[in-house]
């Protein structure tokens, strides 16, 4: 929440519209500029429109994207406070079980933030875990008995209001490989555009790099001088457009690495087959023998 106030807070009042749904998004016939049709009913109107709405994205589906794709796998986060302080120091622990993984990094010396990636939890009845917070505790703790005293006293100790449940889910490589990101003055950033599994910890960080490569292009082409007396609108609207392919171009290979090599981790977590996990390693090996390159990536200035 911190980031979200810190962002907001540097817009101009209003802004920001709260509680409202987007349904769809059109195009005006004559004009071609976008518009976001709410669920109470209005819409926005706008030059250009910027898909930052996750993974169900109205605007990934006005662009035709293929839906994104669901692991057999899920993920518990949560944050555990220390009154006393604890003794983990600063670094980032992963621990591999047969059937989950339980990672850690500290926040503070105080407070820790933890995951535990597992398969698909269910509950009673078959059906997947409710969001009850005390359920999701009790479950998680009971796929991790064979850990270290350690991750159990952390997660048995958590702040029951920070507990998640989430299905987690992926573009697949080729989609995001062959995907058409933009019609007219439309595209999409963030996990409307690529949303991955979390096993780089690159999902945020690449929505961030996206938001800097768009401002960049449609700054660069802002700047172009052109005739403002011979169409003035047109000719700003074909700059927009150029704009956003140069975004997209400049986008599409880094995300599909990054897609690849989350996709690839994937599977390897979740029941894939002998067969199918072999396959996996090899590429890995082939592809991505340094593991921490996709963390030296820069996709420049501003």
């Amino acid at each position: 929440m911190g980031l979200i106030t810190a962002l907001a807070e540097s817009l101009p009042r209003g802004t920001i519209r709260l509680g409202c749904q987007a349904l769809s998004v059109r195009l005006d016939s004559s004009t071609s500029s976008p518009s976001l049709h709410l669920q109470n009913g209005s819409s926005i109107k706008a030059k250009v429109l910027i898909g930052c709405d996750g993974t169900n994205s109205v605007v990934a589906d006005f662009l035709d994207l293929k839906p994104s794709k669901l692991f057999s796998l899920s993920e518990v986060r949560g944050f555990t406070m220390y009154p006393s302080g604890h003794n983990f120091g600063n670094q980032f622990v992963q621990v591999k079980g047969d059937k989950c993984t339980v990672g850690r990094i500290p926040i503070h010396n105080k407070l820790v933030y933890w995951f535990v990636t597992q398969k698909v939890m269910y509950g009673r009845g078959g059906l997947e875990v409710p969001k009850d917070p005390e359920l999701i505790r009790q479950l998680t703790l009971e796929a991790i008995k064979d850990f270290p005293s350690e991750m159990i006293d952390m997660i048995s100790k958590s702040d029951a209001e920070s507990l998640s449940n989430t299905r987690l889910r992926y573009r697949s490589p080729w989609d995001i490989l062959i995907g058409n990101f933009r019609k007219g003055s439309v595209t999409v950033a963030g996990d409307a555009m690529h949303t991955m599994g979390p096993f780089l910890g690159q999902g945020g960080s690449a929505g961030i790099e996206d938001s800097i490569v768009i401002a960049r292009c449609l700054a660069q082409k802002s700047a172009e001088n052109y005739d403002k007396k011979s169409r003035a609108r047109h000719i700003m609207m074909m700059k927009v457009e150029e704009a956003l392919d140069k975004y997209v171009k400049e986008r599409r290979m880094r995300l599909v690495l990054l897609s690849t090599q989350t996709y690839l981790s994937g599977l390897l977590q979740q029941d894939s087959g002998l067969i199918v996990k072999s396959v996996c390693i090899i590429l890995m090996t082939a592809l991505f023998s340094d593991m921490t390159r996709h963390t030296r990536y820069d996709c420049g200035c501003l």
